[in-house]
This record gives structure tokens, sequence and C-alpha cells, in this order.
């Protein structure tokens, strides 16, 4: 009949199919006839069936199952004969394995279809706890035709994909424009094997291609585990060692059970052995008394007054051919008996000896292994993962920046020039009349962000979930990325480049501190693993608000800048870790009730200069050997001269001659200018304008870019007339 096929035809019904069974379906009904398992009527009660088979393979773990029911479902994995074997043969060897030690043998499931098992740690779920969801993907090699032009080649898909449908649905996200790249797709597949071509474009990048087609479509799919299954009538889920150790007992019972059927047929042969032997024994007194007898029924009486016969064996006795009455017939008899005997004492040896009767399953466990045995169809690729999207978006430099309404984007970093100081600089964002620009920084793309706001929240994203957007766009409000409440907004940033390695994450720490001088210090580990809602990442108190956090190695120095233009330097050594929600403790005496924090900086081992900038657009860069280390809680020294002129204290930065500052109006006019430009300056001085501000505009924020060797000299001519006419408008406007 027809039992369908890969390409979804359906089989025919059950009642015009039958299927001839391979050898291997001997081993699932291997002893049936002895007892080893219960029968019961079947649905007319006109007949006998066994409620489960005396199979000598795991067929749960290897075939796999799939079924639902009222309230439950279960979903296994087939897996390799080989391995479970070995695995279970292990079990057996020490009963105390853990899971782990079995999955020395089990790799993972082992799909017939073949495939690649993508990533691992749904397999380790499914093992240990008996749920997990499995990635399974196509296995496609790209090939290069004669004419030069790449095409896709796919020999094996995953398991229970509908193969007609697969290719159908392809076509469509390509006709879509969802797909690009294939110009066509081609069915090769015959008796011989599995063969799908995607033609590809000649400008299409194979590899970009391949990894739309494992998103997009069922190159790759998902097996969700769900081991539920009948333990003595009741549904359990059961982990691999658990599947494991009920195969290991259902045997043992098999085995048990087979034994006492063996040894009660045994003793009940070596019983009419005995009564044949004593009527060989006595062949003319038996002769004769049968012969006298007028019924078999006499006959066996006598047989049994005289020599003391059981009615069994008086019936064989009487039923003996008269060819047993040879010589050569009464030795076999005698032969059979010692056999048996033996046989009867080596069964009840099995009965009373547990290690033999488990050295008898892994005898027969490795005969089904040689006889069926094979090698895995489903290789693992163990580096891979879940797929993740960050493996189509390119590790690339962006410019990341907030708005004060708390609009957020991110922009090629190649999007941003660099200009002479002085300039006037280009727009940096569409902002809305009442919003300007609060925060910019540099990542790439790949990164973690630590995102914290002025009510000490802490919530964690990845830069690539950032919108892009270009240099003069709004960008997204962040409410729509992480769930910041509507008054609260964010007041500083923490760019890492790996949360999952547990040492860096324990000897690197968070530095907060606040606009009133509080200053607190945790370990990063603390803020490693992400909640929807965000986390607690400082007590803010009342009146107060979280102003900078920076990551440090705990043996840097801080720098805490004032916005009446004073600044402190301290050891962070001052600072002993605290908890996550813990409040902190003073960082710097603010020098009236107006006056706050505008700025934090560490210092590690770079070498580098403290730049300040006040709001008025006035800059300086001066040594930090200026600034003497002191104790926390102290008033610090001047940093800047303060005057009508310059306006207050901004912000302060760590700088060197390989860095570029960033500038920002609250107007949304940047400009980019080269910190090699600005001469190292005394810590008492005025400074120098560094940006020209138009009326009443102040500066917004301040950041600084790390210089890229490409840049050195790129649009240097472009920069330096676009600056002069900026200024010489200027002038004329004036």
């Amino acid at each position: 009949g027809n039992f369908g096929s890969v390409d979804g035809d359906s089989p025919a019904a059950m009642r015009y199919t039958e299927a001839r069974l391979k050898k291997i379906a001997e081993e699932m009904l291997a002893d049936i006839d002895k007892e080893t398992v219960d029968f019961s009527l079947n649905f007319d009660d006109s007949l006998q069936e066994p409620t489960v088979l005396p199979t000598r393979i795991p067929q749960l773990l290897i075939n796999g199952a799939s079924g639902i029911a009222v309230g439950m479902a279960t979903n296994m994995a087939p897996h390799n004969l080989s391995e479970v074997v070995d695995a279970t043969i292990a079990y057996i060897d020490n009963r105390e394995i853990d899971i782990d030690g079995l999955m020395q043998h089990i790799k993972a499931p082992d799909f017939p279809t073949g495939g690649i098992i993508y990533g691992y740690e749904g397999v380790k779920d499914a093992f240990h706890t008996g749920r997990g969801k499995i990635v399974m993907r196509a296995k496609a090699e790209i090939e290069e035709t004669k004419t030069g032009r790449q095409q896709i080649i796919v020999t094996e898909i995953p398991y229970q994909v509908n193969k007609a449908d697969m290719i159908k649905k392809t076509a469509d996200l390509v006709n879509d424009k969802k797909i690009e790249g294939i110009s066509d797709i081609r069915d090769e597949s015959d008796r011989e094997g599995m063969r799908i071509v995607y033609e590809l474009k000649r400008d299409a990048i194979p590899n970009v291609v391949l990894n739309n087609l494992y998103k997009y479509t069922q190159l790759q799919t998902s097996f969700s585990v769900n081991n539920v299954a009948l333990v003595n009538g009741k549904p359990e889920m059961l982990n691999l060692k658990d599947l494991i150790k009920h195969f290991v007992d259902f045997r043992h019972e098999v085995v048990v059970r087979r034994t006492k059927y063996e040894l009660r047929k045994s003793e009940e042969r070596a019983h009419i052995l005995e009564g044949l032997i004593i009527a060989s024994d006595n062949i003319d007194e038996v002769i004769q008394l049968i012969r006298a007898s007028k019924s078999p029924d006499e006959a066996r009486q006598k047989l049994i007054d005289r020599f003391e016969l059981t009615d069994i064996q008086s019936r064989a006795i009487v039923e003996m051919r008269l060819r047993q009455l040879t010589g050569l017939e009464q030795d076999k008899l005698r032969a059979e008996y010692e056999d048996i005997m033996k046989k009867i004492a080596d069964l009840k040896d099995i009965l009373a000896n547990e290690a033999r009767r488990m050295e008898i399953i892994k005898e027969e466990l490795l005969e089904v292994k040689e006889k069926y045995g094979d090698e895995r169809r489903s290789s693992i690729e163990y580096a891979g993962g879940d797929f993740k999207i960050e493996d189509m978006i390119p590790d690339e430099e962006v410019v990341v920046t907030i708005s004060h309404l708390g609009y957020i984007k991110r922009t090629p970093l190649s999007e941003y020039k660099r200009q002479n100081r002085g300039g006037v600089g280009s727009k940096a964002s569409a902002t809305r009349d009442e919003d300007f620009l609060e925060q910019l920084f540099v990542a790439t793309t790949h990164n973690y962000l630590l995102v914290f706001t002025e009510k000490g929240k802490c919530f964690w994203m990845r830069v690539f979930e950032i919108p892009e957007g270009s240099k003069g766009s709004k960008g997204r409000a962040i409410q729509n990325l992480i769930n910041i409440e509507s008054d609260d907004k964010v007041r500083a940033y923490i760019v890492v480049n790996n949360l999952t390695d547990e040492d860096y994450i324990n000897n690197h720490y968070i530095v907060m501190c606040t606009k009133k001088g509080t200053i607190k210090k945790t370990t990063l580990e603390a803020y490693s693993r992400p909640r929807v809602n965000g986390i607690n990442a400082i007590t803010i108190r009342e009146g107060d608000e979280l102003l900078e956090a920076k990551l440090t190695s705990g043996n840097d120095e801080i720098m805490m800048a004032l916005r009446s233009g004073r600044a402190i330097r301290f050891p962070e050594e001052k600072v002993r870790p605290m908890g996550r929600t813990a409040a902190g403790v003073r960082g710097v005496t603010l020098a009236d009730e107006n006056d706050e924090v505008v700025g934090m900086i560490t210092v590690g081992e770079e070498e580098g200069d403290v730049l300040v900038v006040s709001e008025k657009g006035y800059g300086k860069r001066s040594s930090i050997d200026d600034y003497r280390i002191t104790n926390r809680g102290g008033k610090g020294v001047k940093t800047i001269n303060i005057t009508d002129k310059t306006g207050a204290l901004i912000a302060i930065k760590y700088v060197t001659d390989n860095d570029d500052l960033m500038i920002i109006n609250k107007s949304g006019i940047l400009i980019r200018i080269s910190v090699a430009d600005l001469r190292v300056m005394g810590r008492a001085t005025q400074g120098v304008k560094l940006i020209n501000l138009k009326g009443n505009d102040e500066i917004a924020s301040v950041a600084k870019v790390q210089k890229s060797e490409d840049e050195e000299d790129e649009n240097a001519e472009e920069s330096s007339e676009e600056t002069t006419e900026n200024n010489t408008s200027e002038n004329a406007e004036e």
C-alpha cells in the first residue's frame, strides 16, 4: 500500500496497508510466548493480546513517540540505537551515574532524516528535565556552477518537515521580496537521495541568503521535547536517566518472568524424564503391566501403584513410542536428564543472583547493537547555540543618541565627519522645539547595553535592538523598547562586550553617582540577569537622582565634578562594594544647595588628561596630576574658572590625543573636534571656546569618540572650508 512520503502525500487507510516486518521487529516480540508480559482480552473478548511487548530494545528512546490526550501530551525524540545501548550498559554498571555521564554516550537525539542539531542548550534541557526545545537545521552546502554562479544545495531537511510545502512557501517568500538573492528553486530529489537546489543571483551573498533561509523557512525548525510517559499507569515527566532506569527495570522483570517460566518448564520436563528413566530401567515389567491392562487408565493406575509415579509420569510412559525402548534412546533420556538438571541449577542461580540477571540484560543489548547498530545521522553543531538575529547583523560601530524626551536611535559612526575647533557643526537630530539631545555614546551593534534611569532602575538590551536612523531623524521613544516609567528617563549607560563571562563580571564593578554627591559600587555580576521590567540599581533618596554609571576594574581612581567648577579625585577602593539596592555613601560635599554633580570619570592604567566643558561652550584640557588624591567626601579643588562668560560646568571627560570630542547643544546642533587640537592648560584657567552658540543656546551633552585611522586626513580640507564659511556667515550676521 501507499505509506505516504516526505512531500506530504498522505498514506492510504489502514485497511489498505500492510507491512513486512524487519528483522529488528523480532527483538520486540522475543520471548512473548514465555509469560514475560501480561495479556488482556481484546475489544470483543474473543482473543487475548499483550498489554505491552517484551522488547529487547529501548524502543521509546530509539523510536520516539508523539501523542495527545486530555490535559496532557507527549513528544519524544528518536535516538541512535548504538548510543542508547552504550548509555544503558553504563547505567547498569553504575547506578549512581548522573545525566552528564549518560550524555557522554548519548550525545543528542538522532533524527531519521539527518540534518543538523544546532546548539546544545535545548538538548541539555531535554536530557536533564524531560522538556527542551531542540533547534534542527537542514544540511546545506554552497557550490559554484561552471558558469560562476553560486547555488545552495540542501541534501537533508529537519525531522517531520514537508519538503513540497517548504519549497512552495520559500518560493512565495522570494516572490514577496522577503527573501532576496534567489533566482530559482529546483527539487532534484530521486531514489538516490534528497537534493534541493537554490540558484542564486550574481550579486547575492550566499551566506546571507542561507541565513535568511534558516530564519524565514523550515530549513530551520525546532523539536519541542516533552517526555511524558505512563509509569505503572500514571503519567510522569521523565529525564534521560529516568527513561533508561525504567527500561532496565522492565527488562529485569522480563528476564525474571522468562527465567521462572523456563525453570517451571524445565522442572516439568525433568519430572517426566525421571518417570521415563524408571520405566526404561524396568522395561519388561512395564510392558507386562500394560499388556495385562484392559484400558489405558487401568495401565496408568497400575504403573502409579507399582513404581510410585505421578499421573503425569504414568501418562508419559503409556504414550511412549516403542522406538524409545531401544538402548540408544535410553541413553538419550539419561543425557537429556543430566542436561536439564544443569539447566535447572543455572536458572535457579539466575533467580538468586541479580548481578547475573544484569549481565544477561547487557549481553542481549550488545547482541542487538551488533546486529542493528549504526552511525549517527544527525550531526551536532555545539558552538551554534540557539539561532540568534545577530548572526545576520554586522558588528559595526554606531553612534547611539537619546533625547531629553526619551527618543533613541543608532546611526553608523561613519556619518559623522570631524570638524575643526570653533565650527558651528551639523544637524544631529530632528528634535522638537521642547526636546534636545541629552545622551550620546559609541558602541558596536553586538554589544550589551545596561541602561540606567534617574530613578535608579537598570534595563538590559542589545545595541542592534535599537532602531537605526539617519543623523537627522528623531528616533524612537525608548518607552517602546524598554518598560521605563513615563516620568523616568535615561541618565547613564554601560556598554559591555559579554555578560556571560563569569570571571569578568565577578571582577568588574559598576560605580554610580547621584546629583547630590552620593557614590555607590556594585559588582557587574549583579546586573547580568535581565528582567522585562528592569531591576533596582540603586536606592535614590528624596530630591536626588542618578547621574552617572561607569564600569571599573576595582583598582581605578574616581573623579567627580561639580557645577560650581570644583572636582574631587579619590581611589575607587575607598568605596566598598554594596548590594544592588543599597543607597551608597557620600562621594563629594556640595558647595551650596544650588550646587550639584555634573559628571564623573574613572581613571585607570591608560594615560590621559581631564577635559572639562562649560555650558557656554568653553572647554579646557588639563593634566590629571593637577588634581591631588584625597579621601572621598571632601569639597575638591577648582577645575575651571567659572564666570558669566563661561557659564556653569556642564561635563567632565577623561581623554587622550586619540579621541575626538562630540558636543551637542540643546537646539540639536553637533560638532566633532579632535582632542589633539586642545593644548594642556592649567587647572584653574578659563579654557578656550569649543563651539559657537547662537542666542541663548547652551550645551546639552558632551561625548568622546575614539579617532579612526582612516579618518585622520579624510575631509580635512572640506571641514576647513565649511568651518571658514560658517564663521564668515556668522560674522556677517553680527
